[in-house]
């Protein structure tokens, strides 16, 4: 039995393709989220004994549980590398910093993340040379790779960078991230069975706003605005804020009850042009159906917006899992750092 933590852990997404991956050979003994809303649905869907534990910055990582895999989908922050510091400290005011003093006091096995795409550049790419550094330092040998959501089951144009960090003593020479497994689903594929409220249905008034947006930025020479996505195709990836639902608007000529269901302005559009629903939302982010969602929408778009694509994360964890379970010890790697086979496991 692997024992894990799930840090910044948002609504469980990295945890579940895990859970998926090793089934019930992996014990969550941690979890730490800030965010009320994302714990309430964190709750809703883990059946766990344990308190899901607040901001991780003022927990003591002599507190937190004996792991074999720490989970992290921590936000991306720059590091001033401005002073005099080096490795471990250039990591102090960052959220990294935390998973790396938990790192540091704990050893666990395997150190895994997620992160957006841009993390290798981020700060003139000074970010994440830091990170691989500071695992480096702490005795990880890391490999990462950016992969792409629609490349693995999910509709969802959405570029991710992943981190597997092994310990020394097990760090295979090199690891192989998954190829594409099934890039053939469409948005049709997650659309809701049937009639979906007038509530999301973009209002008249609402409707002529983003048009007018979309032509002003046009005769600037610029891409941005609303898109109507056809359902042969794939969606944008999907964020929260800003104009992450308009990105991603689909013609549902299913509606027969325009009456609205909350206060708009104007009229519900006859058009049939709508925002996807929070279950599609899950569905692009390959969350299964039984996926208990219970808080309001607007937290809902956030949740999915910022959380991972859960068949992506399952593969991945399907290879460390193997790696885990590899009798394939590299002899000359373990006698440099001194390990006996036992350790192996």
């Amino acid at each position: 039995m692997f024992k894990s933590i799930d840090l910044f852990a948002g609504i469980g997404g990295i945890r579940l393709g895990f859970d998926q991956a090793f089934k019930d050979e992996i014990e969550t003994v941690f979890i730490s989220e800030w965010d009320k809303k994302a714990q309430e649905t964190y709750r809703a869907n883990f059946n766990d004994e344990i308190e899901i534990m607040g901001d991780i910055t003022k927990i003591d990582e002599k507190d937190i549980p004996d792991h074999d895999i720490l989970l992290a989908g921590f936000p991306c922050q720059a590091f001033s590398l401005a002073g005099q510091k080096k490795g471990f400290e250039d990591a102090r005011g960052t959220l990294f910093f935390d998973v790396a003093r938990i790192v540091k006091y704990h050893k666990p096995k395997v150190v895994f993340a997620e992160n957006v795409k841009n993390l290798v550049n981020h700060d003139r790419g000074r970010t994440f040379k830091v990170i691989r550094g500071i695992l480096k330092d702490l005795g990880y040998e890391v490999f990462y790779k950016v992969l792409n959501s629609k490349d693995f089951g999910v509709p969802q144009n959405r570029e991710r960078i992943y981190i597997v960090a092994f310990r020394n003593d097990i760090a295979p020479c090199s690891f192989k991230f998954p190829e594409k497994t099934d890039d053939t689903k469409v948005i049709r594929d997650i659309i809701e069975e049937g009639e979906v409220s007038s509530k999301y249905y973009l209002s008249t008034v609402y409707l002529d706003s983003l048009r007018k947006h979309k032509r002003r930025h046009e005769s600037k020479g610029n891409g941005f605005g609303y898109e109507i996505r056809d359902y042969e195709s794939i969606a944008g990836a999907i964020v929260c804020g800003g104009m992450g639902r308009e990105r991603n608007l689909i013609i549902d000529e299913r509606l027969t009850d325009f009456t609205p269901v909350t206060h708009i302005q104007g009229e519900v559009n006859r058009e049939y042009i709508r925002k996807m629903t929070p279950r599609e939302w899950a569905r692009l982010q390959g969350f299964p159906d039984d996926f208990k969602l219970v808080v309001a929408d607007t937290h809902l778009y956030k949740q999915f917006g910022n959380s991972v694509t859960v068949p992506a994360i399952k593969i991945i964890a399907e290879q460390i899992k193997n790696r885990l379970e590899s009798k394939k010890i590299d002899v000359k790697r373990m006698r440099k750092y001194g390990q006996v086979s036992s350790d192996w496991r």
